[in-house]
Parts: structure tokens; C-alpha cells; sequence
């Protein structure tokens, strides 16, 4: 199935979505590929890597738990946070370490360094494919400008370069507009590492092989490609570790309001959703780009119910954002002008906005970690039990046990009342754990006080281990500060 070219005398209209590879019968759309082709792949990979360059080296502290899964595994340890620990679903996408495991043989920042390259590479080539695509769109040079937006995008480009499983779930996703059996399976693949996306991917996948006039039964096997690896991950979940859902599900719990904020914030700050904005266009789209819609509105539905995200830069939304650049080109291409380049420019400001506000901040992340696990390491030599809540980079800088406060590593802990950074933590769970070092996140301008127990700690659960920790004797001993964002971690470690 493809995107075929336009010929000359129907330049104002899209070609219908087409089963199979069929050329057109117009001579003038093969010229129209020599020619509109090449340079559509390469808009993509530029309008790709010019904001992933601006924002490489963005990170979460999540990337870093993946990558010290990664690296027990490359060491021979197993599927474990902590190498002498038990075998914990401490990864939503499962699997995503067995991925990393080749890259991670020097351990976690090695592992994180190369799921980073993998992401941004991942990204890149399905920005060529999405070039490619909107390059078959038509004849109009303004069926371009979405890619132009894409150049200024921060999320798609962050997610792409953080480390984390978002690169190649959105490159999968896009490949998936394809419309044929692999891309199904392809958004499938998605799905299971991402299971909120579960509607979009069926939705996607049966509604474009519906689209295109396929039959009942290949409709139906699309739909089952496209949720049959969910199913698949969930029933090796279950067996493993005892559950279907992640274990991020339990550990941080989210509500309908929450959600809700999360998605109209999405719709506005992500810049991609404005150049849709075209109801009386939608008539004259051809059935695939409805369905594209379609898949969107569901997608956004499953995330109120999921209750959002708490990582910066709409990290749930951005796989989804490049089927929405396909049929804001094919909206162009049937559009006026006017209205196109008043979407294009609405689009652009609050992408570019949101670029220049937290791409600063964004693009020093992984330089100040490392900072932070260097000096870390040193005074956590001869470590066996540090508690955290930010276990990703304290997990890369010791090789000791690292003692879970939110719980997404922790089954025990993830089930406890509270969000992952207000665990009700039982009175004695410190002395129970045996823990002899604790890492605590101090605020933006705050100072250690005296005594250093009445100090200011950024989490809840914190707030309940820091009298634990004054009982069973624990003093400071390091403070290591995050860059110039203000904050400060805190060690404490028995006397």
C-alpha cells in the first residue's frame, strides 16, 4: 500500500489510499517521485535532526534504571535492578533491556549512551520514510510546512534522544502509516512497550487496512498484529513476575484529572495537534487520514484514563505526533493557502516557544548526571544498602543494592499507598532493609540546616525516612549539587 503521486490535472486533490504497490496510471506521477521523492526523505531527516541536536543530552532518571537492567544482563546477572536481588519487572517496556544488553557491556552509562544513539538513528530513518511520504502527497510546495514544524518540535526530538524506549516506539508508529501487514505488527510492537497505546494501535492499523479496501479477514489480522504482542508481553508478565500490568502502573498511580490536564496541555504545547485544525477540510480527506484522526482522538481518550504522565515534554504523546504531520500535508495540499499558513504559524510560535523555554534546561541533563554519579561514586564506595528515590542515576553509581523509595523497582514498595514520591513506608523500613546509606533531593534554594533533620526534602516519602534515618544514627557526610538548576542530593550514611 502506498501514497501514490498526483496527476497534473488533479493537483488539488489527494489519491485515494491504494492496496499493493501499483504505480499510477498517470506517466506524471512516476516524474512526480524522480522528482518530489528524494527531497521530501531529506526535509524529514533534517527537520529530524536539527531539534535532536539542539536537545541532545536530555535524559530521565527512568533511562537509567533500563540501563542498569541492561547491564546485569550484559554481565551475565539476569533480569534485575539489583544484581543480587530477585528478577523484577523494573522496565515498563519489557524487553527494552534485552535490546540495550549488547550495548551495555561498560555498564550503564554505556548502555544509556547507546539506547540514546539507537532513539535519535530510529527516529531519523522514519523522519526519511515520513518525508518520503508526504513527498507523494501532491503537487503543493505548502505540504511541506508540517515538516518545517517538526524542525522547531521539542517533544518528538527530546523522547527521540532520551535513552529511553520512545525513539523507536515512535519510529515504529510512523512506519505503521504504511498500511501494510508490518507496519500493523510494527505498531503492535508499540503498543506492548507503550500498553496505553493499545486503542491507537488497533484502531490505526484495522481502520487503514478498512480504508484501503481490504477484506473482513485482513482487516482482522491487521487489528490482531496490532494487539497481539500487548497480549503476548502481558501473559510473560503474568508468568514471570506475577502481574499483567507494569510495574509502574502500581507504583505510580494517576487519576481522570490528572490525565485530563495532561492531554489539553498536550494539545496545545506540542504544536503538531494545531495544523489539524481543519473541520471543513475533513470532508475531502481520503478515508486513511480519518482514520489517522480517529486513531489520535482514541490515543488521547486512553490517556485520560492512563492519568497523563509526570515526565516533562508529553512523553506519552509524542509517538503519535507524526501521523499527524502526514495529514496536515495532506490538508495542505487540499487546503487554501491562507488557512494552511495559518496553522503552519500557530504551530511553529508554540513550538518554538516551548523549544527555547526547557531546551536549555532540557539539552544539560545527561552532563549533569554524569556529574552527579562521578561524585557520588566516590563516597559511595564500600556501600551495600543506599535507599533513593531517584534509584536511575544512584543505580549508576554504585554497585550495591539500591533500595527503591518509590517503588518502581520495588514490587513491595509499589504497592504501598501513595504516588511513587509519597510511599507510606512502614515506620522500621529503613532498620528491615538493612539500608546503610540514603540519598535525599534537596530544593531549588534551600540550605542544609541545624540540626540537619529540620532541612527541606523535595519528596514526601523522604520527609517520612529522615526521622528513621536521625534514629538509627545516620549523619551527612556529601552534598552533591544538580548543575545550575539549584538543587542538592544529600548522603547520609551511618556513623
Amino acid at each position: 500500500m502506498e501514497w501514490t503521486g498526483l496527476a497534473p490535472d488533479a493537483r488539488r486533490q489527494l489519491v485515494d489510499w491504494r492496496a499493493g504497490h501499483g504505480a499510477s496510471s498517470q506517466s506524471a506521477g512516476s516524474a512526480g517521485k524522480g522528482a518530489r521523492i528524494p527531497w521530501g526523505g531529506l526535509l524529514g531527516v533534517v527537520a529530524a535532526a536539527l531539534p535532536m541536536a539542539a536537545l541532545w543530552g536530555f535524559t530521565v532518571d527512568d533511562a537509567l534504571v533500563s540501563a542498569r537492567v541492561a547491564a546485569h544482563l550484559a554481565a551475565g546477572a539476569g533480569y534485575r535492578f539489583n544484581a543480587a536481588g530477585p528478577a523484577v519487572d523494573a522496565v515498563t517496556p519489557l524487553g527494552w533491556a534485552v535490546v540495550l544488553a549488547p550495548l551495555a557491556r561498560g555498564g550503564p552509562l554505556q548502555a544509556l549512551l547507546g539506547a540514546q544513539c539507537l532513539g535519535a538513528a530510529s527516529w531519523i530513518a522514519a523522519a526519511w520514510w515520513l518525508g518520503m511520504r508526504i513527498g507523494e502527497l501532491g503537487s503543493k510546495r505548502w505540504r511541506f510546512l508540517p515538516l518545517l514544524v517538526l524542525a522547531t518540535n521539542a517533544p518528538i526530538a527530546a523522547w527521540a534522544v532520551a535513552g529511553m524506549e520512545t525513539g523507536v516506539v515512535t519510529a515504529l508508529c510512523t512506519v505503521a502509516l504504511s498500511g501494510r501487514w508490518w507496519g500493523a505488527l510494527g505498531v503492535g510492537v508499540a503498543a506492548a512497550w507503550r500498553p496505553e497505546m493499545v486503542p491507537y494501535a488497533v484502531v490505526l492499523a484495522a481502520g487503514l487496512a478498512r480504508a484501503a479496501g481490504r477484506s473482513r479477514g485482513v482487516v482482522s489480522l491487521h487489528g490482531a498484529l496490532a494487539v497481539l504482542p500487548a497480549i503476548v508481553t502481558g501473559a510473560v508478565r503474568a508468568v514471570v513476575f506475577g502481574s499483567v500490568a507494569p510495574l509502574a502502573v502500581l507504583a505510580k498511580p494517576s487519576d481522570l484529572s490528572h490525565g485530563a490536564f495532561y492531554v489539553a496541555a498536550a494539545l496545545i504545547w506540542t504544536g503538531i495537534p494545531v495544523l489539524v485544525i481543519a473541520p471543513w477540510t475533513f470532508r475531502r480527506l481520503p478515508k486513511c487520514h480519518l482514520v489517522i484522526l480517529a486513531a489520535f482522538v482514541a490515543h488521547c481518550l486512553a490517556l485520560v484514563l492512563a492519568g497523563g504522565d509526570w515526565m516533562s515534554m508529553f512523553r506519552l504523546v509524542a509517538p503519535v505526533l507524526p501521523a499527524l504531520l502526514l495529514t496536515a500535508a495532506a490538508l495542505a495540499e487540499l487546503g487554501s493557502v491562507r488557512a494552511t499558513l495559518v496553522r503552519f504559524l500557530l504551530g511553529s510560535a508554540v513550538s518554538v516557544v516551548l523549544l527555547v523555554d526547557l531546551g536549555p534546561g532540557a539539552r544539560s541533563v545527561s552532563s549533569n548526571r554524569r556529574a552527579l554519579i562521578r561524585s557520588a561514586a566516590k563516597e559511595l564506595r564500600g556501600a551495600e544498602r543506599v535507599a533513593a528515590v531517584d534509584v536511575g542515576w544512584v543505580g549508576a553509581a554504585t554497585t550495591a543494592s539500591v533500595v527503591d523509595l518509590s517503588g518502581i523497582t520495588d514490587p513491595t514498595v509499589a504497592i504501598l499507598p501513595g504516588g511513587h514520591t509519597s510511599k507510606r513506608i512502614p515506620a522500621d523500613f529503613l532498620r528491615r532493609r538493612q539500608v546503610d546509606h540514603v540519598v535525599l533531593l534537596m530544593p531549588s534554594g534551600s540550605a542544609l540546616q541545624t540540626p540537619w533533620y529540620d532541612s527541606a526534602f523535595s519528596y514526601a516519602v523522604e520527609h517520612r525516612v529522615v526521622a528513621q534515618a536521625h534514629e538509627l544514627g545516620m549523619r551527612p557526610v556529601a552534598q552533591f549539587p544538580v548543575g545550575q538548576t539549584g538543587r542538592t542530593y544529600l548522603l547520609l550514611r551511618m556513623k
